[in-house]
């Protein structure tokens, strides 16, 4: 399985209706919105990296609204974690 994190800068006014859309696309698992250079990343596992290269050009990079998009490729996970732990604080 290949990860990538697909880092997105969109049109004012598209992030959350991007954010949706990206997440009905086959191979992308997650989308957040994020501070900095870009508005979205978006996580997409896929079994080949011809895969990938027609995911990003092809379906994301061609969205209305998207004005430029940088891919980085996960070689390997060091950590797993449940979203339950990480954003438990221990506070009552």
């Amino acid at each position: 399985m290949i990860t990538a994190f697909v880092m997105l800068s969109v049109e004012p006014g598209r992030v959350k209706s991007l954010a949706e859309e990206l997440l009905a696309v086959k191979g992308v698992t997650e989308v957040y919105s994020v501070a900095g250079p870009f508005d979205l990343i978006a996580i997409v596992r896929v079994r080949e990296h011809d895969q990938l290269s027609d995911l990003v050009t092809e379906v994301i990079a061609n969205r209305p609204g998207i004005t430029s998009t940088e891919t980085m490729i996960a070689f390997r996970a060091f950590a797993k974690r449940e979203l339950d732990a990480v954003w438990d604080i221990g506070v009552d």
